[in-house]
């Protein structure tokens, strides 16, 4: 089991096509659309999205993510029938639709909690908004390694979502060119394309195998090449 997601969109079809699109690096994941109206007009339906709760339920709880500020409305509504066991295993989340849906759908594939699949749905918050790093909080790494990319189409969506999908796998803490190895719109920000170095580095001791195991996944070309 997993963590589910719900798309809240306005639109049917922009929710059913972020379906289509996270279920490319998610497939394991129960991702259900809730756009439109009960009639597939534009707006947002209580119905629709109390329907589509129950359906991504799976036991471990479920993420909701909402495009304009009514479908925040609507899911709070929708939440507040839930019964109070049920309510306390959904959370909805404030971030943009599109990349946050993406980055939480990678993030429940991994097995993150609802904690961390809400976390990584954040991710996508604009820097401007999110806080700003502590520029003292950087450790030295104990080891690394670079790596060219072989791959035709660099580290697009889907190798990306593989790449943080065997990075979460391991307990150390792993930076790609000084980006989270754990967050999918970190790595996909960095615009990696063919040939690109790509220094993977730990500052822990115990991340070598980490390191060495994404190193060389990138050197794979994961089938691409």
């Amino acid at each position: 089991m997993t963590v589910g997601l719900v798309f809240v969109s306005h639109s049917a079809k922009i929710a059913e096509g972020l379906v289509d699109l996270a279920r490319q690096m998610a497939p394991d994941v129960a991702l259900v659309a809730a756009g439109g109206m009960d009639d597939g007009g534009i707006g947002t339906s209580f119905d629709l999205v109390t329907a589509a709760i129950a359906r991504a339920e799976s036991g471990d709880g479920v993420v909701i993510l909402c495009d304009l500020g009514s479908a925040i409305l609507t899911a709070e509504t929708a939440l507040d029938f839930l019964e109070e066991d049920e309510r306390a295993r959904v959370d909805i989340v404030d971030a943009p639709l599109v990349e946050g849906g993406v980055a939480a759908a990678v993030a429940a594939q991994t097995g993150k909690d609802r904690d961390g699949v809400a976390a990584a749905a954040r991710t996508a918050v604009p820097a401007a908004a999110a806080p700003a790093p502590d520029a003292g909080a950087a450790e030295s790494p104990v080891y690394s390694r670079v790596v060219t990319l072989v791959n035709r189409d660099g580290l697009h969506a889907r190798p990306a979502a593989d790449f943080v999908t065997l990075a979460g796998t391991f307990p150390s803490e792993v930076t790609v060119n000084g980006e989270d190895a754990t967050s999918l719109l970190a790595i996909m920000a960095l615009g990696l394309v063919r040939g690109s170095d790509v220094e993977i580095a730990t500052a822990d001791p115990e991340g070598r195998n980490a390191v060495d195991a994404l190193a060389d996944l990138l050197a794979s070309g994961f089938g691409e090449a």
